[in-house]
Order: structure tokens, then sequence, then C-alpha cells
């Protein structure tokens, strides 16, 4: 499998897109104005307590106090303190912690009006970006991530990653980062770090002290809401996680932030720089690796599932809802069973791409299409787990529920992406909305695919807008042509100027036209009912 990460500069910040084998499976878009971003650590003054809440509000310049809630104060917050106070007034003060006093830690069963006051000044880091009318999530145990490992302050806990399961290997990690570790700091050892050397491990670990060096030196002079150790940005945070030996290109439009990825990964993977490349052709960036499309295609509310069917993607304010349909795809399969489970097997692998793609967190009830066995039910799950063991967010699934609906809650730390599909229509002049019309000519090949292979018609007539017949008919090989020679079989082009630019109309050889949306049958809308027993 082929990854690839394109970075698209625009005037108001990087579009960032993971391509595996070509198709989209990440998207991101890092505005240059977005200054509370995930990891992110302020110097933050306390607004408001409230014993109610267990829970104080944090001014960190935000126009919304941030929320910061007693278990996320840490056990060590006194020590945290009393370490913000000696860097504020002491001028010889060191950012080690190797001859810094340990205050006892706090009841993890305390109240928060015991432990900070209003207008205290703190070191504040974000767990949660602001989502919309919500400011942001806050968390006083503070942690920098780096490739391997993550250094935590004012703990003495190294732990390893559950995802590395050999013994030997946990227990020779675990030796390796007590050997180099400075005092009075934990480490986190990531799962990346697995049959890593202890030079590439010690590189990482110096690379996060001296951010920590360098936010310290901010502190010393850090006035309330000020930024004292700053997160990467999205691309760079991205290479962090998943640059592997499976990257074969990392490809960048702008020469300015080209040279600061260079930087960035010959600290990290030397061995890498040979993938990064500049991208300076006249096409867009987008345009030329087939991006535009893929997010016009997948962005809108309903999404084509490959292979047959397709998905409907509603939001609410309290959960997201995706169902899962049928559409016209042929009943290649012997029975109902068996199409159901095809369409279900594809729709799993959909819809765990959305959630990555459009980073959709919180709770989302998936409805598929009602199967009987509770062995397919079985099925579906565990390739739905199998899948979500690609996203970097984490995720709890249920297994399907006799009702066909599988529940997820996954990790919500930013706001979801959400592009706009639906342009204004040509036609009506904006009084009504169509889908993007750069799909249309997918729609007609899928149509014609479907039709002339799996339903085994001898011709066909297609009625089209009269630009979209230029399209299929122009040059020396036409597309036209072309089907002829892929399917054996003639497809006459009408032009239609009665239709708009997304319409078509098909004919069978009889002169009648195929409904296209009931080829068929909603396999939900003809499933029996299951009984419900109300005690």
């Amino acid at each position: 499998m082929s990854n690839e990460l394109i970075i698209n500069s625009t005037q108001d910040g990087e579009r960032i897109a993971l391509l595996q084998d070509k198709r989209l499976v990440e998207f991101h878009h890092e505005k240059k104005d977005t200054n509370y971003i995930v990891g992110d650590i302020f110097l933050g003054t306390v607004k408001k307590v409230m014993p109610g809440l267990n829970a104080a509000f944090i001014d960190i310049g935000y126009q919304k106090d941030a929320f910061l809630h007693y278990h996320d104060l840490g056990a060590n917050i006194k020590t945290l303190n009393k370490f913000i106070k000696v860097a504020q007034t002491q001028k010889n003060a060191s950012p080690k912690l190797n001859q810094l006093k340990f205050e006892p830690e706090i009841d993890k069963l305390g109240k928060i009006a015991d432990v900070l006051k209003k207008g205290q000044q703190l070191l504040v880091q974000i767990v949660k970006e602001p989502i919309s009318t919500k400011g942001p999530r806050l968390s006083c145990e503070l942690s920098l991530a780096g490739r391997y490992l993550v250094l935590v302050p004012f703990s003495n806990t190294v732990s390893v990653s559950k995802k590395i399961v050999s013994k030997e290997e946990r227990t020779r990690l675990k030796r390796l980062i007590m050997s180099i570790k400075p005092e009075n700091f934990g480490v986190i050892i990531r799962t990346v770090a697995e049959g890593r050397e202890v030079a590439e491990l010690d590189r990482d670990l110096r690379n996060m002290l001296d951010n920590w060096d360098e936010g310290f030196i901010a502190l010393k002079t850090a006035k309330t809401s000020d930024k004292v150790i700053g997160e990467l940005g999205r691309s760079s945070s991205i290479l962090r996680d998943l640059l592997n030996e499976s990257f074969d290109n990392i490809i960048v439009d702008d020469v300015q932030l080209y040279e600061e990825i260079k930087t960035y990964i010959g600290s990290i993977a030397p061995d890498k720089l040979r993938i990064l490349k500049h991208y300076a052709g006249k096409t867009k960036t987008f345009e030329h690796f087939n991006i535009e499309k893929q997010l016009k295609a997948a962005f809108g509310k309903t999404v084509t599932i490959p292979g047959g069917g397709y998905l409907v993607i509603e939001h609410t304010e309290a959960l997201h809802v995706v169902d899962v349909n049928s559409g016209n795809k042929s009943n290649t399969e012997t029975d109902q069973e068996a199409t159901a489970l095809h369409v279900n097997m594809m729709a799993a692998r959909e819809v765990a791409r959305q959630l990555r793609l459009r980073d959709i967190g919180g709770i989302i009830v998936v409805d598929f299409i009602d199967m009987k066995s509770p062995e397919n039910r079985q099925r579906i799950y565990e390739v739905f787990k199998e899948e979500l063991k690609k996203d970097r967010s984490k995720s709890t699934v249920l297994p399907i529920s006799k009702f066909g609906l599988m529940q997820i809650t996954r990790q919500r730390v930013r706001p979801e992406q959400n592009i706009i599909t639906g342009e204004v229509c040509p036609t009506c002049g904006g009084t009504g909305k169509i889908t993007a019309s750069i799909l249309v000519t997918d729609e007609i090949d899928a149509a014609v695919d479907d039709l002339l292979t799996s339903h085994n018609h001898k011709s066909l007539e297609l009625y089209v807008h009269p630009f979209v017949y230029a399209y299929y008919t122009k040059g020396i090989i036409s597309r036209q042509a072309k089907w002829f020679f892929k399917y054996f079989k003639w497809v006459k082009l009408v032009k239609d100027t009665s239709l708009g630019l997304t319409d078509f109309k098909v004919m069978d050889e009889r002169g009648d036209e195929i409904e296209l949306r009931s080829a068929f049958a909603e396999l939900n809308d003809v499933s029996e009912p299951e009984e419900v027993i109300i005690p």
C-alpha cells in the first residue's frame, strides 16, 4: 500500500491530504488564524471557580473561557504551581526538575476550590479545541509529544504503549529510557518506538527537552494568555505521527513550507529526505493529484459506496447518523441476505474511511441493511473494527443490534471537517442547488457499466446535456468509442437541451426509459419487521 502526503498552500492556510493507493483517507485544513490547537501550552488565569461542577473556567485569550475539570488538574498540580512561581521570581531558576522538591499530591476526590483561586495563574494545555459554542478543554497534566516518545514533566513513570505486545521488547525499551531520561520527567513510549535503537530514542528525547527549555525561557517573561509552548503545525504533526517506511512521497507546493518541512524531517528522520519533493507544475496541486474531485465526491450528504449502494450522512447537535442504502446495485448474489452482506461489507469500510476523512467525533449511529444471520452481523462488526485500527483517534464500537444499528463513539478533539459540495444551479440561477457537477460523468460511467455488464442490455440510448454530449463524443478516440471497445456494445448519445447539466436519461433497446434509482428495491424497505417485545 502506497502512502502519499500532499500539502497545498493557500492564502488562508494549508490543505493537507493523505492518500493511500491514490485514494483520499485523511484531509485537514490548517488555517493561519488558528491559535488554539491541541497540544498548545498557555499561561492562563483562573476567571471563575465553579464548586457545583468541580471545575474552573480559565482565560487563555480565546473569546470564551476554557474549561478545566478537577480530574484534569493532575496529582502534582501544587508542584506545577510552585514551578511557575520559581520560574517567574528567581533569576537563576533552571528548567531542570531534578532539584525541585515535589509538593504533596492532591486528593483524587478533592474539591477544586481547595486548589485554585480566582485570579491565580497556571500552566494549562489544550486537550480539545473549541467546537461549536464551546471553548477549549484544558488539562494541567502537561505532555510534549515526539516521534517515538511523549515527555511528561513532574512525573517519574515510564510506560509503554499497549500495542507493543512483546514482553522482551517492552522490557528493553523501558530499560533504555530509564537510562537516558532526566529525573522528574516521565516518558510514554509510543508504538512506533518498537525496534528502535537507543540513539534514535535519545535524539527524540533531547528534542523534547529542548522544547521544554525554550518554554521555560518564555514562561519567565510571559503574561496572562501568552502561549508558552506551541504544538507543531498539522503537516508536521501528521509527519511525526505517521511517517514510516510505507511513505512513498511527501509533496509540497510552497517553497517556504518545503524548507520548513525539510528541516523538520532532517531532525526526526534524515533518511526520509529523499521522498520530500517540491511540486512546481502549472496545474493546481489538488487538481493534478485528483484530490479536488475526491473531495467533492466524499464530503456530500450522499456518498457512493464502491461496488454499489450509497451512504446518507446526517449531522445533528447530539450525534451523527449514517444510513446504508443498496441503491441500484444489481443483485449478483444468490439471495437478499447475501446482497445485504455484500453492501454492508463495503459500507463498513467506507464509513470507517468517512470518520477519518471528516474527522467525525462524538456519537455515531450507523443503520446497516437488515441481516437475519447473527454470523453475518458479527462479520460486519469485525471488519469495521479492523478498519478502525488505521485511525489515530480513539474509538469504541458496539456490535450490531437486532435492529441493524451499530453505535460508535469516537474521540473528538477538534471541529469536524466540513466542505460544501453543493453548487448554485446554472439553470435556475440560485433558487435551488444541485450536487457537484464534476461527478456527473462518474454517475454516467457507473450506470453504463452496470446496465451493460450486470443487466446485460444489448444497447443503450443516452440522453445528456449538450456539454456532456461533447465530452463523450469529441476526440480521435472518443469516450463513446472506448465504451464500444470495452463492452462490444453500442451506446447511442443524444443531445437534449431540456436536461440540466447533471441530468441524464437512459433508454433500453426497446425504447423504454430505465429507472436507475429503483432498479434494485431498497432492502431496508422490503425487510420483514422484527418482532419487538415491550415489557
